[in-house]
């Protein structure tokens, strides 16, 4: 009787395990005629970003590259079309920079030694203690570089200090060629200005000439005096000198309009980009806000430095000409600036893909505003006194 219901209990369970088995193939085979099992092999896999997305909205960085902002200039999809091929230098000159800031210390670049606190730039301006030492008194260099990091976390950059406040405006010129000078002569890849003056000097535009001929792309401020430059009488250099190298950038804010301060003009200003109440890393490793077309131009600046870095046989001619092409037009911007639009980082690079020939070229075509408060301007520094 024991042995009998012994085997009753080995048949049940051998029945048991044939049913689950059957059971599990009809639920295996019914979910694959459905569709249902093949989901994960089949699904398509998201892009990534080459840089951490995360970065997009750290303390250091502004409304102009959060995803989630639609006045932004598309950064996050710029990321995931970027793969990097070449370093990339760019030369800010400007007030210098704060050498130990944890957001940009770790991009500062020299043309010789090693990066140190005697050695993290050059420092062109009056009255310079160290030569090698450009220290950022003012926080206008450390925020313009703050900016063009934001956008390509691993540019390098070459921080030239020309600018003293004590100085005279044509001390501060000199100081300008001279920076100029340097950058041209070690063969950066990007120079941003993000400063300028009412009047034009020959030894600049030779210099920047030079750049031209090299191939340097030139990346410069539109200029704060709520002007139209397109009037010679108004212009502003270095932005206004027309060379085919130069960028010359105007500024909006989030609701998509010029600010009240910017410069513009059909045909001298080439783009909009983000301008107000941008927030970036200052002086003794803090971050604020300024506000102005410097800081716009170091948005353009860091795009161009995206674009160079993955297509670095992109002349300077074809990045000036992709960044403007790519312009997300508003009407807004209509009649403001030569394309009419703003940048759009995303554009910019799958355009530069077409121009490299890694897709198919297609047709293409050209592509509350009151004055900030004055603690909040990153105002365009002078170089000759008016």
């Amino acid at each position: 009787m024991k042995m009998q219901t012994m085997k009753m209990i080995a048949k049940r369970i051998v029945v048991l395990n044939v049913l689950a088995t059957l059971s599990f193939s009809a639920f295996a085979q019914s979910s694959y005629i459905q569709g249902n099992l093949p989901r994960v092999q089949t699904q398509k896999a998201e892009e990534k970003s080459y840089f951490d997305p995360k970065d997009l909205t750290s303390n250091y960085v502004s409304w102009g590259i959060n995803p989630e902002n639609p006045s932004g200039i598309n950064l996050l999809e710029a990321w995931k079309k970027f793969k990097k091929k070449k370093e990339i230098v760019v030369a800010v000159v400007d007030t210098g920079i704060d050498p130990i800031h944890p957001f940009l210390e770790k991009n500062i670049f020299v043309e010789s030694g090693k990066v140190d606190e005697n050695n993290f730039g050059v420092d062109f301006s009056i009255g310079k203690r160290v030569k090698g030492a450009p220290i950022d008194q003012h926080g206008h260099g450390t925020h313009v570089s703050g900016i063009i990091k934001s956008i390509y976390p691993d540019v390098k950059i070459l921080a030239l200090k020309y600018y003293n406040p004590s100085a005279s405006g044509m001390d501060n010129l000199n100081s300008t060629v001279e920076a100029l000078r340097y950058a041209v002569d070690n063969n950066v890849d990007v120079i941003n200005y993000s400063g300028g003056g009412p009047e034009a000097a020959v030894e600049e535009l030779r210099i920047l000439k030079e750049a031209e001929r090299k191939g340097i792309l030139v990346v410069a401020a539109a200029g704060n005096e709520e002007s139209n430059i397109d009037d010679k009488r108004k212009a502003y250099f270095p932005a206004s000198y027309g060379l085919k190298n130069i960028i010359t950038v105007t500024a909006h804010d989030e609701d998509l309009k010029i600010l009240s301060s910017s410069n513009y003009g059909r045909t001298s200003v080439d783009i909009f980009a983000p301008g107000y109440r941008i927030k970036s890393s200052l002086q003794n490793g803090r971050a604020g806000y300024l506000t102005g077309t410097s800081q716009a131009t170091a948005f353009v600046t860091g795009v161009a430095a995206l674009i160079k870095s993955q297509y670095p046989a992109l002349s300077t001619e074809k990045i000036k000409e992709i960044i403007k092409l790519s312009a997300k037009k508003e009407s807004s911007m209509e009649g403001k600036c030569a394309t009419g639009g703003r940048l759009d980082a995303a554009k910019a690079m799958a355009l530069a893909s077409q121009y490299a020939g890694e897709s198919e070229m297609p047709n293409r075509q050209l592509a509350t505003n009151d004055k900030p408060a004055k603690k909040e301007e990153g105002k365009i520094i002078y170089r000759i006194a008016n």
